[in-house]
Order: structure tokens, then sequence, then C-alpha cells
């Protein structure tokens, strides 16, 4: 775990490099994609937005959420990501949802910094990753 500084500014630079961005979302993408076929199932997606336990912590508490409900939320999440109607989720769709959830984010952080604490994931997160290439520019400019 790490705390690190952020605001909007800082999550908005990183979806703007376009090169990192896509490095980052392809990454991750590849990373979901367990069958290797290029494109996301269903129950890919959703083993990956399980394993970031949106619904199943408050707080650090376990609360209990009837199994239906988190399929209709996976469903709709999916809904979302599946642009095309396709009944997968490809890279590019991939790409487009995560900017705009990206940029969601961006906008409701603002542009006052605040503390966060991230979870130790290997470097998975993108907002670590925002972080860091904000960092680098920085130690550039050094």
């Amino acid at each position: 775990m790490g705390v690190v500084i952020l605001d909007g500014t800082t999550v908005r630079s990183f979806v703007e490099n376009e090169v990192e961005f896509n490095k980052s979302v392809d990454s991750r993408f590849n990373a979901l994609d367990l069958n290797s076929d290029g494109v996301l199932s269903k129950s890919e997606l959703r083993k990956a937005f399980e394993s970031f336990r949106l619904l199943e912590s408050h707080f650090g508490v376990d609360v209990v959420t009837q199994p239906q409900e988190l399929t209709q939320l996976y469903d709709a999440i999916f809904d979302k990501f599946d642009c095309d109607h396709s009944g997968t989720v490809d890279l590019e769709e991939f790409r487009v949802e995560m900017k705009n959830i990206m940029l969601a984010i961006a906008d409701g952080l603002g542009s006052s910094p605040i503390q966060m604490v991230l979870e130790d994931d290997d470097g998975q997160s993108f907002l670590k990753k925002a972080v860091d290439l904000e960092a680098s520019k920085f130690a550039e400019a050094m």
C-alpha cells in the first residue's frame, strides 16, 4: 500500500498521453483476456470487476450483496463496455470506456490535490501510473 497525492490534472495528463495510457490499458486488457482470443467475454470482465471488490466491502468491512444484484451490476457494466453490442469487448471498446472512466475520475477530483491510499498491485493501478508519469516529468525537469 502506498500514499499518493493527485488531482484531476494528474489523471487528465495521464489520459492525454496517448502512448502511456494505451500501453497501460492494452496491458490490462491482455491480462484480462484469459483465453487470449483478442476480446473480453462477459465472464472475463466480470472476474476483473469482482477482483476490485467494489460492492463487497465498505470501509474495509465486508457487506453482503445479493448475487442477483451483483449479476445485474456486472451485466450493466459489460453492456457499457460492449459499445457495438457484439457480446464481447474488443480492445478499442475497452480503451474508449477506460478513457471515459478516467476522465470522469479526473472531473470528480477537480483541481484540489488529495491524498489517496492505493493498494500495491504490481503497478496495475491506472491512478498509480498517472502519479508515476507526473513524477517522472517532474524528475526530468530537475
